[in-house]
C-alpha cells in the first residue's frame, strides 16, 4: 500500500489483496494539474493493471516509495511566481571590514585623490584627518551602501556638540552625525548615529574616545517628479559598530542648523560629504557600492 499525506492537495491510493482478488482505488486528486501528470497517468495505469492480475506487486506498505511520491507530490503543488528574475552578480566579500568586489573605494588610507578638498586634510598611518575644511566626493551616487570607518580624538576635550563633532553627509545634504556620544551629554538628536535634528538613535553603541568606529549605512534616495514636487522621501539604515541604530528611517529633509528640514529638488546623483566641524577626527577605509534596480519580467 502506497499512502500520500494531504488527500486534499494530492491524490490518495489504496491497495488491497482480498482471497485471490486484487482491488485499486484512487481518489484522483485534486485538480488538474494532478490528472495530467506523466507519474500519475503512470500510477493509475499500473495500479489497474495490478488488479488485474497483468503486472506483479505487493500490496504490503512501502514507507520509502511513499516518502518519494510525497516529496514529489509537494513539489508538483509548490507554489511559483512565474516572475523570470536575472540571475544576482557573485560578489566575492572583503576581509572583515574590507571592500566588497563590485565597491568604490574612496579612502584605501594612502590617498584623499578621490576627494574634492581632500588636500587639506592629513592622511598618515593609513588613515585621514580633518582639518581645514569638509571634503566632496568627485563621484555622485543614489541609492547605496557606505561603509566608513572613524575615531574622536583619544584626548577629551569640549563637552556635548564640542566633543569630536563631524559629519557623513548623504547626497551633500542629508548627515548622518559623528561625534563622541561616549559618557558624553547632548541633546538625543544630535549624538552620533542620529539622521541629524530629525531623529535619535535607536540605541547608544559608541566605544570610548580615540578608539576605531564603523557606520554602515544603506541609504535609499528621494525621488522628485518633473515639476520638482516629492514624489518619495529618502529612507536610511544604519548599523554603528554592527548595532542597528536606524531601522528605515524616514528622512524628512536637508539637514539644518537653524530652521526644520525640508526638501528642494535636486538630481538623482549627488556626491557625499564628510564635514569638518573644528575637531580633528580620524577617517580610514571608506567605501561605497551602489545598489543595483533589482526588477523581475513578469509572466504574460
Amino acid at each position: 500500500k502506497c499512502q500520500i499525506k494531504r488527500p486534499f492537495l494530492v491524490p490518495v491510493s489504496w491497495v488491497k489483496e482480498y482471497g485471490e482478488g486484487r482491488m485499486f482505488y484512487t481518489n484522483l486528486g485534486h485538480n488538474e494539474k494532478t490528472w495530467t501528470n506523466p507519474q500519475f497517468i503512470a500510477h493509475v495505469t499500473g495500479g489497474i493493471e495490478w488488479a488485474l492480475g497483468l503486472a506483479e506487486g505487493s500490496a504490503k506498505p512501502n514507507p520509502e516509495l511513499s516518502a518519494k511520491l510525497e516529496q514529489k507530490a509537494r513539489a508538483d503543488q509548490e507554489y511559483q511566481s512565474g516572475i523570470e528574475w536575472a540571475t544576482p552578480a557573485v560578489v566575492q566579500p572583503g576581509v572583515l571590514g574590507g571592500p566588497p568586489s563590485d565597491a568604490i573605494v574612496l579612502f584605501d588610507g594612502k590617498s584623499l585623490s578621490q576627494w574634492e578638498g581632500g588636500d587639506q586634510w592629513e592622511v598618515k598611518e593609513g588613515y585621514a584627518i580633518s582639518k581645514g575644511g569638509s571634503i566632496t566626493s568627485r563621484e555622485s551616487f543614489g541609492d547605496c551602501q557606505l561603509h566608513i570607518e572613524w575615531a574622536t580624538p583619544e584626548k577629551v576635550e569640549g563637552t556635548g556638540q564640542g566633543r569630536g563633532n563631524s559629519g557623513v553627509y548623504l547626497m551633500n545634504r542629508y548627515e548622518v552625525q559623528i561625534l563622541d556620544s561616549y559618557q558624553n551629554e547632548t541633546y538625543v538628536d544630535g549624538q552620533a548615529g542620529a539622521i541629524y535634528k530629525t531623529k535619535p538613535p535607536l540605541v547608544n553603541a559608541s566605544r570610548r574616545p580615540g578608539e576605531w568606529q564603523s557606520y554602515d549605512i544603506i541609504f535609499h534616495a528621494p525621488k522628485f517628479n518633473a515639476d520638482g514636487q516629492l514624489q518619495k522621501p529618502a529612507f536610511v539604515t544604519v548599523l554603528h559598530n554592527g548595532v542597528l541604530i536606524q531601522d528605515h528611517t524616514e528622512i524628512l529633509g536637508a539637514t539644518a542648523w537653524a530652521e526644520p528640514p525640508k526638501y528642494l529638488a535636486h538630481p538623482d546623483r549627488q556626491p557625499i560629504s564628510l564635514q569638518y566641524h573644528g575637531n580633528p577626527v580620524r577617517f580610514r577605509n571608506i567605501w561605497i557600492r551602489e545598489i543595483p534596480d533589482l526588477a523581475g519580467k513578469r509572466p504574460e
